[in-house]
């Protein structure tokens, strides 16, 4: 499998080297209009081509995809341009950076017949996978509430605020742990480092069933965070992806209604069973590489990614609910069944 990749900043050097360890697959060609990137690929990739502008390589009809890792805001134009050429694509998220865009681009590859898939590289986390494994047991009891930490002391982007940049990790966890896409959204956020775009935000997801979501986002934090608690009646369960050596740590430790009559009217004791704590053992992988393979693979067997354009458009959705919600100082705003729901998946090749 031949892969172009556009970009070359942090993870398009990254894919580079992924797709270049993966067998049966090779980066050809790379595009990036930084002289010094460029260096910098064939320094350490002799063989690849390397282009300044895009069309040496979406031109090749020896490609067989394009990698796109550019600002979010030219992914719609980059993707478009590759899937006019017949290249199955891999996106950075987010896939879009409006709904309309998204569900053009989806409409392209189905009547193209090309695979389009988004790099929710959390997806293919095994310390993720795991979470949604524990959650599932009957042991997990029922669930309350979610909630993730983005934080970090920058890196601040240029084309778009903390929200965009961050919070389609956490709004695609969510989603995939819970097999559904949030009914309405509520935010507040600040500009705090006198940029121009917002650089904090506490964020609220309601759920089907009314299961609350909450995910704050930050670049302006000294810490480095990236937390998923998920909390049950019977289990509580952390993923950290910092923490090398306990990605998941569950905490056998529950509250529950004591099942006796009430002292007055509408008052309940509690109480609180306290447990173990376990850290279960999960096979180590690198998350960008099982996605490369995934991509491949559903290239190869025509099937329906993990990460699929309708999944990524669905975030996208999310993601311009929060904003809104942002612009109106917390209103909550209610999120409808997203654009073409109910067409099916299909096969591509």
């Amino acid at each position: 499998m031949r892969i172009g990749v556009i970009g070359c900043g942090y993870w398009g050097i990254n894919y580079v080297r992924v797709f270049s360890e993966i067998p049966d697959s090779a980066v050809t060609r790379v595009c990036d209009p930084r002289g010094d990137r460029l260096h910098y690929v064939k320094q350490r990739y002799p063989l690849i081509n390397t282009h300044t502008t895009v069309d040496d390589l979406v031109n090749d009809d020896m490609l067989d995809a394009v990698v796109v890792c550019t600002p979010a805001t030219t992914h719609h134009e980059l993707v478009r341009r590759c899937l006019l050429a017949g290249k199955h694509v891999l996106s950075e998220k987010p896939l879009t950076t409006t709904v309309d865009d998204a569900e053009d681009l989806i409409q392209l590859s189905r009547s193209v017949g090309k695979l389009l898939m988004v790099g929710h590289t959390f997806l293919y986390n095994s310390g993720i996978r795991k979470l949604k494994e524990l959650m599932t047991q009957e042991s997990f009891g029922v669930l309350y509430y979610l909630r993730a930490i983005r934080t970090n002391l920058g890196p601040i982007r240029q084309d778009v605020d903390v929200v965009w940049d961050l919070a389609p990790h956490d709004v695609s966890i969510f989603n995939y742990l819970l097999d559904a896409q949030p009914t309405r959204v509520s935010a507040v956020g600040s500009r705090l480092l006198g940029n121009c775009r917002r650089d904090v935000a506490f964020i609220t997801l309601t759920y089907p069933g009314g299961v609350i979501g909450s995910i704050h986002v930050s670049w302006a934090d000294p810490n480095k965070v990236r937390e998923v608690v998920v909390v049950g009646s019977s289990k509580r369960i952390v993923f950290d992806d910092v923490d090398n050596l306990e990605h998941i740590r569950v905490f056998e430790k529950g509250v529950a209604p004591a099942k006796q009559e009430a002292d007055s009217f509408g008052e309940y004791r509690l109480l609180i069973r306290d447990g173990d704590i376990v850290s279960p053992r999960i096979e180590p992988s690198e998350p960008l590489k099982n996605e490369g393979m995934h991509f491949l693979a559903c290239i190869r067997d025509g099937l329906t990614p993990l990460s699929s354009a309708v999944q990524g458009r669905d975030v996208v959705q999310v993601i311009t609910a929060i904003e809104r919600s942002l612009e109106q100082d917390g209103q909550p705003v209610e999120i409808g069944e997203p654009v073409g729901a109910a067409m099916g998946a299909v096969r591509v090749g």
